[in-house]
């Protein structure tokens, strides 16, 4: 009898402290967001292209993409500018190098190649402006050494598998607070 007592006190202190440790995270949800109700609306403006070595194309795909992975995964509305939340920047780095150097009959080459690609990301939070950041995000992928960095550009999924991790983290770093 004391022990059926003692369970259904544990229970409810246990609910009672899950239900203060949530409403104290703001809005959670199950695709890892943590936004405030009070923010509606997302403006992204284009993502310039400033490397020197960087694709034509690599502003609008970024950009777009950048969009579009935010259209996925909230239920922010796109607004074209002063969304509540805002995002700017510019791709700096688009660099092709060797890694892994090998000796080929005394030879020094490249065993593989990497291409890192490095964006300035200025986020402002207009309703928390404690959230709001400048920071540089960068990944980067390894080629084979028989691939140079025009194959690289001219393949349609190399290129955005590097821009994908990047876009990741700057979603995890603005709306899911990681």
């Amino acid at each position: 009898m004391i022990w059926s007592k003692c369970k259904l006190v544990l229970s409810a202190w246990c609910l009672v402290l899950g239900m203060v440790a949530l409403s104290g995270c703001g809005v959670y949800s199950f695709n890892g967001t943590n936004i405030d109700p009070a923010v509606r609306t997302i403006s992204i403006q284009t993502i310039q292209n400033n490397s020197p070595t960087g694709p034509a194309f690599l502003t609008q795909r970024f950009t777009e993409d950048l969009k579009d992975y935010f259209q996925r995964n909230t239920n922010l509305t796109l607004v074209p500018r002063d969304g509540d939340l805002q995002f700017d920047g510019s791709i700096i780095a688009y660099d092709f190098s060797p890694t892994a150097i090998q000796q080929v009959d005394g030879v020094a080459q490249a065993g593989t190649n990497r291409l890192t690609i490095q964006v300035k990301i200025r986020f402002t939070n207009t309703k928390d402006e404690l959230q709001s950041f400048d920071q540089t995000f960068q990944s980067f992928g390894d080629f084979p050494a028989t691939q140079d960095v025009a194959t690289v550009n001219n393949d349609q999924t190399a290129v955005r598998r590097i821009t994908t991790n990047i876009i990741t983290d700057i979603f995890n770093k603005s709306v899911a607070n990681w």
